[in-house]
């Protein structure tokens, strides 16, 4: 007599991270096995290297229907850091929602800059403009607790997020200001400017690209040639700045030569552009005169 079978049930941590990431693949630009881990991480609370030393246990039925319910919001596009509500940067993990940017490893250049460029134990006033989720700012705040770390943002759900990320990751040398820029900072008062503008053009086509469409395009799109908020920032900087301070500025691949220009017409001095780690120009910096 043939012993009917019960069909084939998914349900152990092997058979879910391959049958997600077979789905996932078909996204573009995403990273299948890791992203089924990381949601199946979330759905279950185990950590990954769990799911892998015991790829044979079953999942129980409540953390499969959650683990399901983030995939479906993956399969739409929504990016992953959205779905987690959380992104590494630099040695932190931040809190990220649609109110802010994605913190992406390109933008840790602006730190490694700011820490080469600027004295360690000096009581410096150093601004994070435009901060978005505050990675910037809770970065350089976590490594230089004799800074003062400010950052700003005009949108006030991003400043909200900065805030709880300071909170959290600094030693409570920083404030975050919603508002435009530098603005509300009178003249020559502050050491350093960093930021991390928008500097894509308003018709780019990558607007409608990867995980683009999802975050604020205020924070991404600035102007016909994606360079309006640079030349605010270097403007408003110039004055704000006190005499030899620094400034650095994160913007495309294709903008170092116009970057240069901008900060040279402000009367920035000692202009160079930098490279990130795929050999691309990503940020530019300069300092006032003495």
């Amino acid at each position: 007599m043939q012993t009917e079978r019960s069909t084939n049930k998914v349900s152990n941590i092997r058979q879910v991270l391959r049958a997600a990431a077979s789905k996932l693949a078909l996204l573009p630009h995403a990273s299948p096995y890791l992203e089924a881990e990381l949601l199946l991480c979330d759905a279950t609370g185990k950590a990954r290297a769990e799911l892998l030393t015991w790829p044979e246990a079953e999942i129980p039925e409540s953390d499969l229907v959650e683990f399901k319910s983030l995939l479906r919001r993956r399969l739409a596009g929504e990016p992953i850091a959205y779905i987690r509500g959380h992104q590494g940067f630099w040695t932190l993990s931040l809190r990220v929602t649609p109110d802010t940017l994605i913190p992406r490893p390109e933008t840790e250049l602006l730190v490694e800059l700011a820490l080469d460029q600027l004295p360690a134990d000096a009581p410096l006033l150093v601004l994070d403009a435009g901060c978005g989720s505050g990675a910037v700012a809770a970065a350089l705040a976590s490594e230089r607790p004799a800074w003062t770390l400010v950052a700003t943002d005009h949108g006030l759900g991003a400043a909200r997020v900065a805030r709880e990320n300071l909170c959290k990751c600094a030693h409570g040398n920083t404030g975050v200001v919603n508002c435009d820029w530098l603005t509300p900072f009178a003249e020559g008062s502050l050491h350093a400017v960093i930021s991390n503008p928008p500097y894509i053009a308003d018709n780019d086509s990558h607007l409608s690209r990867g995980d683009l469409p999802w975050e604020p395009r205020s924070a991404l799109a600035a102007g016909p040639d994606g360079l309006e908020a640079i030349r605010a920032l270097s403007e408003q900087a110039a004055s704000r700045l006190r005499p030899a301070g620094f400034i650095a500025l994160e913007h495309g691949f294709d903008q170092g030569r116009s970057v240069r220009a901008i900060l040279a017409r402000q009367s920035f001095k000692a202009i160079l552009t930098h490279r990130d780690l795929s050999g691309r120009e990503r940020a530019t910096t300069g300092r006032l005169p003495d």
